[in-house]
């Protein structure tokens, strides 16, 4: 087993690249860039964890073996009981450990933008949309992710439009990346007088962000550009002035929308670069098929096409339906615990 993951995560070789960044970072002015600072941290923290982890389950596994030998000069039930509890908590270590070895998708270790857009159904839709809105946050908030809501629009009545996240940590992108498609619930109505049962659906879309500058060209005649005033949580400028920016891109209808900077022009650029970031996907796309898993197909946002089902009437259920991985306790899902579906769907 030591050589197993020795192997595939080449421990020499990450416990060289940490020594070659602490030394960058003990360059003069190494703070003058926050930005690339911060990134150089990011890396040698990811790659201590993967180091320390890897290391640390050797040597429990070492330990766990000569446990085993001992067995063959006495025969301890507290020994056996030791090794059983031992052998569990190994297994475990090792599921964590196999998770990051399916983490080696191109852009898996990137940043992120979350998209989620309610879909038709009105007061409902515009419901569910908010509350996985709130879902993803308690979820970033657990796995200590940075993040930016780069745009909320409210529903007309209640809920949201839609919203974009823009998420920033070790394999982001990675871990999210399946959640892209659609989300149906499936409740009795707090909407409905009546308080008849109700379907709903809202849509994710994950795209990974580059490190590098992304060169794409855009020409300004295929661009329609929208201001707007903000809405939802924010400083003194939202809903005062039209700072929010909202830009479609005519020849392939993306559309991104950006209103958490304190101007006009930050947001325009902050949404001109999650434009380029969409883009590059496309012209990826074109030339690799395997980028298709980067991007997914699209799907209406309709009964048929959803990814997970969220059943809270007549009983309680949580069902991929791609990895068929499935749990009863919706509400632990709905506060943010679903690392069973994306290990399921990793490991798929």
């Amino acid at each position: 087993m030591l050589k197993i993951y020795g192997g595939h995560f080449d421990i020499p070789s990450k416990q060289e690249k940490i020594k070659e960044l602490e030394q960058i970072t003990l360059e003069d002015g190494f703070w003058n860039d926050q930005k690339k600072s911060t990134e150089i941290i990011d890396e040698m923290n990811s790659l201590k964890e993967i180091v320390t982890s890897v290391l640390n389950t050797s040597k429990d596994i070492d330990n766990n073996l000569e446990m085993i030998n001992l067995l063959y000069e006495e025969n301890d039930e507290d020994l056996i009981h030791n090794i059983e509890e031992n052998t569990k908590e190994l297994s475990q270590k090792i599921d964590n450990l196999e998770v990051l070895l399916l983490l080696s998708g191109p852009y898996d270790k990137n940043d992120c933008i979350l998209e989620i857009h309610a879909g038709a159904g009105g007061t409902e839709s515009c419901d569910w949309a908010d509350m996985l809105f709130r879902m993803y946050l308690r979820y970033l908030e657990r796995h200590n992710y940075r993040y930016e809501v780069l745009s909320y629009l409210d529903g007309d009545e209640a809920g949201l439009k839609s919203a974009s996240i823009k998420i920033h940590g070790n394999y982001a992108y990675g871990y999210l990346k399946g959640e892209k498609g659609v989300h149906r619930l499936v409740r009795l109505s707090p909407f409905d007088a009546n308080h008849k049962r109700h379907t709903s659906f809202a849509s994710v879309d994950i795209t990974p962000l580059f490190n590098e500058e992304v060169d794409i060209k855009i020409d300004e005649k295929d661009l329609k550009i929208d201001v707007y005033r903000s809405s939802g949580a924010g400083g003194q400028h939202i809903n005062r002035t039209e700072s929010a920016v909202r830009i479609t891109h005519l020849p392939t209808k993306i559309v991104v929308t950006c209103q958490n900077e304190r101007s006009q022009i930050q947001n325009r650029e902050s949404a001109m670069n999650v434009l380029k970031g969409k883009l590059k996907l496309l012209e990826l796309e074109k030339k690799q098929q395997e980028m298709n898993n980067i991007k997914g197909e699209n799907s209406n946002i309709e009964f048929g096409s959803q990814i997970r089902s969220y059943v809270m009437h007549p009983y309680s259920l949580v069902k991929d339906h791609r990895t068929n991985y499935e749990t009863s306790n919706i509400s632990k899902v709905l506060d943010g615990e679903f690392d069973g579906f994306v290990e399921a769907y990793l490991k798929r």
